[in-house]
């Protein structure tokens, strides 16, 4: 059996190189690092904090959302599957979280010099108190390690929130989301800052899965025809109207441009 290697996180690893231009870089992020966080697009589920329940297991939290992991993993060669990732209508086998994780642990050498390596090194390290890097060596502990201490309190959803100092982070739906999660958020009491964000990729982008019946749904929820193009109009100005009165103040688009013709 390989012996571990150490995780360690050199604290300038992000800072530029140059000894003169690091030194200016350091004063600088010494100055704003323990400033709140303002996130204005924080790829979280607003679910996580109107229910405040204990996240699942490694592979559920960090593996099976991010798309950054299982695309790279993907590109060489792994099979969806094989992380827990399923195309719609799939009826084959379906893998154990475990066996998952294992596969990122014995592919996380691929993730060399990239922000998601970084990233994840970083959770690793400060947030679940691992000092050995992630390899098939330890795939075990680290998996037992990290499902472990998500069932205690300080990991859930919102002391998470409060832990890493949040001021406010903004979520994305989209315009046919009925918002009930932003809702329970409010009506809680808790003070932690969840905001939506408009996302209209759904009901923007042709090649978007079930797009029609997105239109349909849009429609309904108007009352507008958004098969043609002034219903489809009054149709987002309808949803941002309601994303507004929801605490919403910014929109997030996908789509690799804002032009559109009347078709």
């Amino acid at each position: 059996m390989t012996a571990s290697r150490p995780l360690v996180l050199h604290p300038d690893r992000l800072l530029p190189a140059e000894p003169a231009v690091r030194s200016l870089a350091r004063e600088l992020y010494h100055s704003v690092a323990a400033l709140p966080i303002i996130s204005p697009h924080g790829h979280t589920d607003p679910s996580w904090f109107a229910g405040n329940d204990p996240f699942g297991d490694a592979a559920e939290l960090l593996l099976a959302p991010d798309h950054y992991l299982f695309r790279m993993l993907y590109s060489q060669g792994v099979r969806l599957e094989q992380v827990g990732i399923y195309p719609p209508g799939y009826q084959g086998p379906q893998v154990e979280p475990r066996e998952a994780w294992r596969v990122l642990a014995a592919n996380f050498h691929l993730f060399r010099g990239t922000p998601s390596r970084m990233w994840l090194d970083w959770v690793f390290a400060e947030v679940f108190g691992l000092t050995e890097l992630l390899s098939a060596e330890t795939s075990d502990l680290y998996f037992d390690s990290i499902t472990s201490a998500l069932q205690q309190d300080a990991y859930r959803p919102r002391s998470l929130f409060e832990r890493f100092n949040i001021e406010v982070i903004a979520t994305t739906e989209a315009p046919t989301d009925d918002l009930r999660h932003h809702a329970a958020i409010r009506a809680s009491g808790w003070q932690g800052r969840v905001l939506t964000a408009y996302r209209p990729d759904p009901v923007v982008d042709p090649e978007f899965e079930g797009f029609r019946d997105n239109l349909s749904r849009l429609s309904e929820l108007t009352g507008e025809d958004c098969f043609g193009y002034r219903g489809y109009l009054a149709a987002h100005r309808n949803r941002r109207a309601f994303f507004a009165a929801h605490g919403a103040t910014s929109t997030d688009h996908g789509h690799p441009t804002a032009a559109t013709a009347n078709l």
